[in-house]
C-alpha cells in the first residue's frame, strides 16, 4: 500500500538519484588520476592506498586540508566553475610539498543546497585535473546536498590530501644564515585575500564581466586564474639536493609565511626589486590605497613559493626550476637576526 500524503526524501530536497548520476559521471575523471599505490575506485565506504605499491619502504605520512575561501563567490557569480577545483587541490598539495612530502591521494567535500549534476561534475573534473598535474590520485570524496543550508546556486568546497616521505627526509632541515631564497612566480592572486579583493572590485564600481584594468580578460576571468601547482618542480629540486626549506606563500603573504620555515632567531632579507609586481597587485594596492606592508602580508605579490637553498647550489637549483617551467627570482638570503627586512619598493 502507498500513502499519497507521504513525503519522500526527494520532496524534502535531497535527490539520491542525482548523487548517483554524479558519481558515475566523474568516475572517468578520477580514473585519469590513478597512480602507483591506488587500490580502489570511487563508490566504496572508504578508499584504499598501498604505500609499498607507491614505492615507500619506511614512510611517514603527512596530511593537509584547506578550501579556497571567498574566491568561490566569484566562481558562483560568474558560473565559471571549471578551474576552482584546481585551486582546491593546489592549496592542499602545495602545503604538503613544503614538508618534503610527495602528495599521494586526495579527497574532496562538495556541499550545496540543491545538486546540479553538471555544475558539480565540472567542479570535480577540475579537482581531477589538479590531482593529475600533481601526481596525486583522486580516490574519494563526499557530495552533500543540504537544502536550507545554502542559498540557491551556492556551494562550498573543502579538500584533504595525504602525502608521504621516507623517514628522516622531512623539511625544513639544516637552514643556516647565508642560504639563498629563490622565489617562484605566482599565477595571480591564487586563493587568498579574496574578501579584500571583492571589496576593492566593489569600490572600483566594476562587475565581473567588465574588462579588467589589470589584464586582457574580464575582471572575473582574471581573478579566477587558478592557483599554480608547484609540486612536481619542488619535488624535482628536493630530489636534486640542496633544498633546505619550502614556504608556500598563502594567507599572511611573504611577511608571515617565510618565517614559518626558518629556525628560531633567524630571519630574512628580501630585495623587493628582484621581481616586478604583477599588474593585478599594483591595481589592488592603488585602488585600495594599501601601504606596502599591508600588501606584503595580505597577498603573494607575485611569489607563490619560496625555495630556501644552500648558497653553493642556488644556481644549479634555479636552473633546474626554470627547466621545469618556473619563473625563478633570487629574492635574498637567510639572516642570523630575527625578522623580515625588505629593501627597495614594490610600488
Amino acid at each position: 500500500m502507498t500513502n499519497s500524503k507521504g513525503l519522500t526524501y526527494a520532496q524534502a530536497g535531497v535527490d539520491i538519484d542525482a548523487g548517483n548520476a554524479l558519481v558515475e559521471r566523474i568516475k572517468p575523471a578520477a580514473k585519469r588520476t590513478v597512480r602507483p599505490g591506488t587500490m580502489s575506485g570511487l563508490g566504496g565506504f572508504g578508499a584504499l592506498f598501498d604505500l609499498k605499491g607507491a614505492g615507500y619502504s619506511d614512510p611517514i605520512l603527512v596530511a593537509a586540508t584547506d578550501g579556497v575561501g571567498t574566491k568561490l563567490r566569484i566562481a558562483i557569480d560568474t558560473g565559471v566553475v571549471d578551474t576552482i577545483g584546481i585551486d582546491l587541490v593546489a592549496m592542499c598539495v602545495n602545503d604538503l610539498v613544503c614538508q618534503g612530502a610527495e602528495p599521494l591521494f586526495f579527497l574532496d567535500y562538495f556541499a550545496t543546497g540543491k545538486l546540479d549534476v553538471d555544475q558539480a561534475a565540472r567542479i570535480v573534473e577540475g579537482i581531477a585535473d589538479g590531482c593529475a598535474r600533481s601526481g596525486c590520485a583522486l580516490i574519494g570524496g563526499e557530495t552533500a546536498e543540504m537544502p536550507g543550508m545554502y542559498h540557491a546556486g551556492d556551494f562550498d568546497l573543502a579538500g584533504f590530501a595525504v602525502g608521504a616521505m621516507e623517514r628522516g627526509s622531512d623539511l625544513p632541515a639544516g637552514v643556516v644564515a647565508g642560504d639563498v631564497l629563490l622565489g617562484l612566480g605566482s599565477n595571480g592572486v591564487h586563493s587568498n585575500g579574496y574578501s579584500l579583493v571583492r571589496k576593492v572590485v566593489e569600490k572600483a564600481g566594476l562587475d565581473w564581466s567588465d574588462p579588467a584594468p589589470f589584464g586582457a580578460g574580464t575582471v572575473g576571468q582574471e581573478l579566477l586564474a587558478p592557483t599554480r601547482l608547484y609540486v612536481k618542480p619542488a619535488l624535482a629540486a628536493v630530489r636534486a639536493g640542496g633544498v633546505r626549506a619550502l614556504a608556500h606563500i598563502t594567507g599572511g603573504g611573504l611577511t608571515e609565511n617565510l618565517p614559518r620555515v626558518l629556525p628560531e632567531g633567524m630571519g630574512a632579507q628580501i630585495d623587493l626589486t628582484a621581481w616586478a609586481l604583477p599588474p593585478v597587485f599594483d591595481w589592488l594596492a592603488r585602488t585600495a590605497e594599501l601601504p606596502q606592508a599591508e600588501l606584503l602580508k595580505t597577498f603573494n605579490c607575485g611569489i607563490g613559493m619560496i625555495v630556501v637553498v644552500a648558497a653553493d647550489q642556488a644556481e644549479s637549483i634555479a636552473t633546474l626550476l626554470a627547466e621545469q617551467g618556473e619563473a625563478v627570482f633570487a629574492l635574498g638570503v637567510v639572516t642570523d637576526a630575527p625578522g623580515m627586512v625588505y629593501s627597495g619598493a614594490l610600488l
